[in-house]
């Protein structure tokens, strides 16, 4: 019971979570004002708007700052741990989705033309990466998440 205790009063893990948690509720909020559709399949998805990679590095980074100080080691590996993680949802990630969208559309024109129909689990998933805003958003989500809790907590 005690390794509850000290699990959810870790303030970077709890930090990490809530800024996840928040990403993919707005992620899913978004997706359904802009497509006028839900898709729960956005809570746990990756792509879209705010970037629930970047709102959880940014508020663990933060927190680690504030629990560890701003001087410390950790406070340095979670900083630089971040910046590669929200580098790599803009990067590669994103052009993964591109090259997934590119070849969705060429299989949708070759069923076409062919007559025959790919499952849903043949499609490629075009939703893995974030634009730099997204990837901004998802930032500020998760440093407003670091400071609530730390100044409220």
């Amino acid at each position: 019971m005690e390794y509850v205790n000290q699990l959810i009063s870790n303030k970077i893990l709890v930090g990490g979570l809530i800024g996840w948690a928040s990403a993919q509720i707005l992620k899913t909020i978004i997706f359904l004002l802009v497509n006028k559709k839900l898709q729960l399949e956005r809570l746990f998805g990756d792509g879209g708007m705010p970037s629930g990679h970047s709102a959880t590095v940014s508020a663990m980074a933060l927190l680690t700052g504030y629990e560890c100080g701003f001087n410390s080691a950790l406070f340095a590996v979670a900083t630089i741990v971040a910046i590669v993680v929200m580098h790599d949802a803009m990067g590669v990630r994103l052009e993964t989705g591109k090259q997934a969208k590119v070849i969705n559309e060429m299989t949708e024109f070759l069923e076409k033309l062919s007559g025959t129909d790919l499952s849903n689990e043949e499609k490629l998933k075009e939703f893995v990466g974030h634009t730099p805003l997204q990837v901004v958003m998802g930032s500020i989500l998760g440093i407003i998440v670091a400071l609530v809790l730390h100044f409220a907590f």
